[in-house]
């Protein structure tokens, strides 16, 4: 069915729909080739809590954005290229239930559906195209992936030295390598991983002590580390997304129309304007 969607007027029509609801501040989405699957609202877990977004899942990239009307205006848009992308199940813990991981090189997060059904339907339609991706263009699938960030709400001391308790002036940090909430003197080293951006990123004394053994390792036995970026690692760096200090996409915005939609709504076709003729829900766009 995508291969059929890829030169239809429908197509472009839906494309355009998604670019005019992120507006000025989204890049452009409509490319040769580029057909959207589908839609819908998920739970992603920010560091700070869990916050409703906004995915769009093409046959090529996934994009997700902030929800700033109720299913009709985004901004912070994020664009992820399914061929970096890895997929992981989770378990039902708790209250967090339906969720699976989002793995790619330079950024990693776990999202949640509203049903089983829902997570089955996403997790599938996702792997698919990632499938159909890899064949058509030949190229094998990134081995290498950003670790998952520990929320802050599920450490109260630093996870390295198991001694500072974090307060309003002993703030949290994570560690770039592996995800764990530390403190500023647990994380006072930086280390360049060229996946994730172009800059040295901030690394607890475990992290850094093991990339600098594997680095002095690797010139010993006369294959040196190479710390050149790629065009691939330069662009995925350039996008910001995980080589600031902070989570740019879990800032809240100050000049909300409405509050975020729930996680829990149905996921259709909803941009401002009726469902087009001929689309469907992300679960039966793909055959």
């Amino acid at each position: 069915m995508v291969d059929r969607l890829v030169n239809s007027e429908a197509n472009a029509r839906r494309i355009a729909m998604v670019e005019s609801c992120f507006g000025s501040s989204g890049q452009p989405l409509g490319v040769p080739g580029r057909v959207l699957v589908g839609e819908g609202v998920l739970t992603k877990m920010c560091r700070k809590k869990p916050k409703a977004r906004q995915f769009f899942l093409f046959n090529d990239i996934l994009v997700y954005g902030n929800i700033v009307i109720n299913k009709k205006k985004y901004n912070k848009q994020h664009i992820i290229p399914l061929e970096e992308v890895k997929l992981e199940s989770l378990e039902d813990d708790g209250q967090f239930r339906n969720g699976w991981l989002i793995r790619t090189a330079s950024k990693s997060f776990a999202v949640y559906a509203a049903t089983s059904t829902e997570k089955q339907e996403w997790m599938a339609h996702i792997n698919k195209c990632i499938e159909d991706l890899l064949r058509k263009s030949g190229k094998k699938a990134v081995k290498v992936h950003a670790a998952v960030w520990v929320p802050d709400s599920e450490a109260a001391v630093c996870m390295h030295c198991k001694k500072t308790q974090f307060t309003v002036l002993n703030r949290r940090h994570h560690c770039r390598k592996c995800g764990a909430v530390v403190c500023g003197p647990c994380s006072n080293k930086r280390f360049l991983l060229p996946s994730q951006s172009s800059k040295p990123l901030r690394v607890c004394l475990n992290c850094y002590d093991t990339l600098s053994r594997a680095r002095v390792q690797q010139n010993n036995m006369g294959n040196p580390t190479d710390l050149s970026l790629s065009k691939e690692a330069k662009e995925r760096s350039g996008s910001g997304d995980s080589s600031g200090e902070e989570d740019s996409d879990d800032e809240d915005e100050a000049n909300r129309s409405q509050q975020d939609t729930s996680a829990h709504d149905e996921s259709s076709w909803e941009c401002g304007e009726q469902s087009p003729r001929g689309w469907r829900p992300l679960r039966a766009t793909v055959s």
